[in-house]
């Protein structure tokens, strides 16, 4: 089988990268929110949107700081609540919701609960972030950027 060859997208439109990637500067560098709940939100939401490149990347980044029972356990995170603090399952919730937007509308309860674990700015921020990792994953996926894994 040939696989058709893709646009190397950050090439192509190099503006468009660095305005995507100054995006992801200021979630990681200007906001309050913890560099390994950034990465664990930009991990479930590549969980959940299938890109390759993004859960190798994420999980790599995670596996610096993290303990691999939580990465491993990350996709079924609300079955295993005590590996999780209470910030980190609300993040997990909000970012599902959010990713799953066209389904969930942002339901009043999920913004609820986000909005009593979050102070305002942070719940921004988080959600900023999820929808750059929304945006990384439907050019990442699309255009097939490759994964770091070998066989």
């Amino acid at each position: 089988m040939n696989e058709i060859k893709r646009l190397v997208w950050h090439e192509v439109a190099p503006k468009g990268a660095q305005a995507l990637f100054g995006v992801h500067h200021y979630i990681t560098t200007d906001t309050n929110l913890p560099e390994e709940m950034i990465h664990l939100v930009f991990l479930r939401v590549s969980q959940i949107n299938g890109c390759a490149h993004c859960i190798d990347l994420h999980t790599r980044d995670l596996l610096k700081t993290m303990p691999l029972d939580k990465v491993v356990l990350l996709p079924v995170w609300a079955e295993v609540p005590h590996l999780f603090d209470p910030q980190y399952r609300a993040a997990l919730a909000w970012a599902e919701e959010v990713t799953r937007v066209s389904e969930t509308h942002a339901a009043d309860e999920a913004y609820a609960a986000a909005a009593a674990a979050f102070e305002p700015r942070d719940l921004v921020d988080l959600t900023i972030a999820i929808a750059a990792m929304n945006a990384f994953n439907r050019l990442g996926a699309p255009f097939r950027l490759p994964a770091k894994a070998r066989p």
